[in-house]
């Protein structure tokens, strides 16, 4: 006796499902410039590691007890291997009622974040579609409507407390399925072939008036330069899984691991001249931040997350003498690198995406302080602001801070948790205070600029006056400030602190009290 029928009967069902919604449709989704799930698929894992559970799940046509057709739900989803690593991926079929939930069958997509959740790996969701109830044809379908509900949040929100998770915008993505590339630790989406929106312009024009392309509501430039809704833009789709692929390679697989080190291939002791003049002695100049972490991080090791929005705060990943670790900068180049509205947004996502996973901070400090002015007051940069202090001083993972030059006001206090130990270095470039003397001056000499009959000079006067006290040796000789340094020693200094971090990294292990929020 042999079940060698129905072996093979499994092997046929398999087939049918790799059909997918047929090749008509397929040929739709290519001639769009997208690839289809399976393919993304494909692409994304490490060769031949992938998978699938459910593959047999699908409307099925039957032909008295013989299956004559299958058209098969449209999730795929299951196992794989990143970089040898674990990982979940699911992805929205769009040549299958585009995307849409109600063409999945027993909830794919939920089971997907199950198995996440309970083998602690991480889960990648490649979005393609509305994720949601479908449309109003689904009313006629199941003869009655249903009050909202996210069956599946619950896990979602645990899981951004435990596991990475990571979102690839694939196509044109709205409902739940954009509430789901947005809730997630690293989210990517496509120039010009993928857009996110609540509604799409359909809905829209009904709703609001406003008759819209897709890429005007939503695509790239919308949601990674300006919304913040998504972190990366890609350049093509396998540009989008280079930059999954390597966001994953910084994170642990869990809160529970420790975040893998990389076989080191740099000198730790590396010292870059460069680094002794690339800070202008003229305070209005600025300078290339990036290079600076390019000259002190190990080197191509720089993963920079949401360089588009919030620009004068630039975010990413890098690495120390092998050991992935989160890297803050100001940029001077954008508003001075003051801390505006989007810049604290994008420090609160970023502090508590590396407080979840335990990954210590390097932090660059040139902070001229809030944003001021009638706009910046409308935008509620205070409030914002505040809440990413309230980051920085929540965070226990480890936290170092390089004063390059400026730190002023309150902004300039948050460069780290500074009634605890407070590690920072500072250079000789570094230049603090409540004010700067320049704009100090005028707020506390008004009257006597004022009342002077040459106020330039006055003004000169003043300026020569305190500039002799700004000098961060003077803040040294008080104890001010713990250490000035040769900026060619930054790397050497901060080899030595990674492995510290990394010991007491090993014993802060698990779920944080306070967990991660999109």
């Amino acid at each position: 006796m042999s079940w060698e029928k129905e072996v093979e009967e499994i092997r046929r069902r398999v087939e049918l499902a790799k059909g997918m919604g047929g090749a008509e449709n397929i040929k739709r989704q290519h001639d769009g410039g997208k690839l289809t799930v399976r393919e993304r698929i494909e692409r994304l894992l490490d060769a031949g590691t992938f998978h699938e559970y459910g593959a047999l799940a699908g409307s099925p046509k039957y032909e008295g007890d013989t299956l004559a057709s299958i058209t098969p739900a449209n999730f795929v989803g299951g196992t794989g291997r990143i970089n040898g690593r674990r990982v979940v991926v699911g992805g929205d079929d769009f040549t299958v009622r585009g995307g849409a939930a109600d063409a999945n069958i027993g909830n794919k997509r939920s089971y997907a974040e199950l198995i996440a959740h309970e083998l602690h790996i991480p889960i990648i969701r490649l979005v393609d579609g509305t994720g949601g109830g479908g449309s109003v044809k689904t009313f006629e379908t199941v003869k009655r409507t249903y009050v909202p509900a996210n069956p599946d949040f619950d896990v979602l929100v645990k899981l951004m407390g435990e596991v990475p998770v990571v979102a690839g915008c694939m196509g044109s993505v709205a409902g739940i399925g954009a509430a789901r590339v947005a809730a997630s630790h690293f989210s990517v989406m496509i120039r010009g072939t993928s857009q996110l929106f609540v509604a799409g312009p359909p809905v829209v024009k009904w709703g609001v008036g406003e008759d819209l392309t897709k890429e005007e509501l939503g695509g790239a430039e919308i949601h990674a330069h300006m919304s913040g809704a998504v972190d990366n833009e890609a350049e093509s789709e396998d540009d989008a899984f280079v930059q999954i692929r390597r966001f994953l390679s910084y994170l642990p697989n869990s809160v529970w691991n420790v975040p893998p080190r990389a076989t080191p291939d740099d000198d730790p002791a590396r010292r870059e001249e460069e680094l002794l003049s690339i800070v202008p002695r003229n305070r209005r100049h600025g300078y290339d931040v990036r290079r600076i972490v390019e000259l002190v991080m190990d080197r191509d090791s720089f993963f920079e997350m949401t360089p588009y929005f919030g620009p004068s705060l630039v975010t990413g990943f890098a690495r120390l003498d092998g050991f992935p670790v989160g890297v803050m900068a100001n940029d001077p180049f954008s508003i001075g690198g003051s801390l505006d509205g989007p810049a604290s947004d994008k420090m609160v996502k970023f502090i508590d995406l590396c407080d979840t996973f335990h990954i210590p901070v390097v932090n660059f400090v040139d902070q001229p302080g809030f944003l001021i002015g009638r706009e910046a007051e409308m935008a509620g940069t205070i409030r914002r602001g505040v809440r990413a202090l309230y980051a920085m001083f929540q965070t226990t993972t480890p936290l170092v801070a390089i004063m390059v030059r400026k730190a002023f006001g309150v902004a300039g206090a948050g460069h780290g948790i500074t009634t605890g130990l407070n590690l920072r270095y500072a250079w000789p470039s570094a230049d603090w205070g409540s004010l700067p003397i320049e704009g100090g001056i005028e707020a506390a000499y008004k009257r006597d600029l004022a009342a002077s009959s040459d106020p330039e000079k006055l003004r000169k006067e003043l300026e020569d006056k305190f500039n002799a006290i700004r000098s961060p040796m003077r803040t040294a000789e008080a104890f001010g400030i713990e250490e000035i340094i040769d900026p060619r020693d930054t790397r050497l200094l901060l080899v030595d602190w990674a492995h510290q971090a990394y010991e007491i990294v090993a014993t802060q292990l698990g779920i944080r009290m306070r967990t991660m929020r999109p």
